[in-house]
């Protein structure tokens, strides 16, 4: 397993930007890094993910909003986000997995990630 430390959460009004960055120990050989989004009552869902072959995948829900993207040589993932809604406050985690994003390019599901942040807190107000 790696080490993930996240930053960057806090409180904006909708419409607003955040960064959220993802510091890792250490990068997989071959890997999948994701950031996922729990809000409360609700079970943790994707939202964009990142692998070594350089594939990107996103939730419908935050296409064209949100960015992934890492700087190897800062061993950090990072998340823009722009036009945040309400519907986008949850806690959010980074996350490892060894595993490679599909061809077909999807999600893949929380249950191959074997390392996880402790997670940053986004609040978005109306």
């Amino acid at each position: 397993q790696v080490q993930l430390v996240e930053s960057g959460g806090g409180s904006v009004q909708s419409g607003g930007s955040l960064r959220l960055s993802c510091v890792t120990s250490e990068y997989y050989p071959s890997y999948c890094m994701g950031w996922f989004r729990q809000a409360p009552g609700k079970e943790r869902e994707g939202v964009a993910q990142i692998d070594s072959e350089g594939k990107l995948a996103y939730a419908d829900t935050v296409k064209g909003r949100f960015t992934i993207s890492q700087d190897i040589g800062k061993n950090t993932l990072y998340l823009e986000m722009n036009d945040l809604k309400p519907e986008d406050t949850a806690m959010y985690y980074c996350a490892a997995s060894k595993w490679l994003l599909p061809e077909r390019i999807v999600l893949i599901s929380s249950i191959l990630f074997d390392s996880w942040g402790q997670g940053t807190q986004v609040t978005v107000s109306s």
